[in-house]
């Protein structure tokens, strides 16, 4: 429950870091639902997404970003565009760091950033991969820059190691505000989107390197009751050769990414899901800007 009488809090926080550092992984474990996609692989994320954290009279809006990279093809720039948006709109800035990264990431991070005020806490994340000395000596390596940060707080997911310094932490720094959304959310996403990511996810676990990146998804249709969504979504590739691997012998493929982000959405619907894939080729999607355009990516 929250205090009425107490004078609130809200505001947006962009959680940035290099491709594959953990954003997702981290948003989830924080708000305690599987919402964003989480891949092994790297530039998994391609949009923003909104994650809300409601914490001491606070409204934390936590805002999912693409990995920071820089890559010449299209669908990469507008990933790199809606990390900039994300930062440019933010109150404040998580810097994601696992620790066993080098500096190297934070200082290209800065430098993107020198223009802007904006404040930023560093999060230094998967303390539980290294011993204690280990995380002392980062800390320690962290310290000639600390007229930059606001504060550097280490943090693990698998140990719950750092959660309720990190959000008490970000509230200092929002704006005194009444709440922007409903306190009963936990996220602006619509249903559509996140089947889509957690099927976009199913992509990425279960099939080859080469068909994530050349691929996407399109919710067609859903139809919703009360026991059963009935979901019905199209994956897109680039070449026949990838809808051949997609769909595999005697659709053994499509089966697996079906079965799999079928039981994702199922625990996070809580309910059952019935889930009809099929496969289409849009030839070179990914590098022409009214490719993109069409499967929602808008510059």
């Amino acid at each position: 429950m929250f205090d009425e009488s107490v004078e609130t809090k809200a505001g947006f926080v962009a959680v940035v870091g290099r491709p594959n550092a953990g954003k997702s992984t981290l948003l989830n474990h924080i708000v305690g639902e599987k919402l964003a996609m989480v891949s092994k692989k790297a530039q998994a994320t391609r949009k923003r997404m909104n994650i809300i954290v409601m914490h001491n009279n606070a409204q934390i809006i936590f805002v999912d970003t693409p990995g920071i990279h820089k890559k010449e093809r299209l669908l990469n720039k507008f990933m790199m565009e809606e990390a900039l948006k994300a930062i440019g709109d933010a109150d404040l800035i998580v810097f994601l760091a696992p620790i066993t990264d080098k500096l190297l990431e934070y200082e290209k991070f800065l430098k993107m950033i020198e223009v802007r005020d904006t404040k930023h806490i560093v999060l230094l994340t998967k303390m539980d991969h290294v011993k204690q000395e280990s995380i002392f000596k980062k800390l320690s390596e962290y310290q000639k820059y600390q007229d930059k940060f606001e504060a550097i707080i280490p943090f693990s997911v698998n140990k719950k190691v750092g959660n309720k310094q990190f959000l008490d932490e970000i509230c200092k720094y929002l704006p005194i505000s009444p709440f922007l959304f409903d306190t009963e959310i936990l996220t602006t996403d619509h249903i559509r989107d996140i089947y889509k990511e957690l099927i976009r996810e199913s992509i990425f676990e279960n099939l080859s390197d080469e068909i994530p990146y050349e691929s996407d998804v399109v919710i067609d249709k859903i139809d919703e009751s009360d026991t059963l969504d009935k979901v019905y979504a199209t994956i897109i590739v680039e070449k026949e050769t990838q809808k051949g691997m997609i769909v595999g012998q005697k659709g053994v493929g499509i089966k697996r990414v079906g079965k799999f982000a079928r039981e994702q959405m199922e625990v996070f619907a809580g309910k059952k899901i019935f889930l009809d894939l099929h496969v289409s080729v849009k030839k070179g999607w990914s590098k022409n800007r009214d490719g993109l355009e069409d499967l929602g990516y808008i510059f």
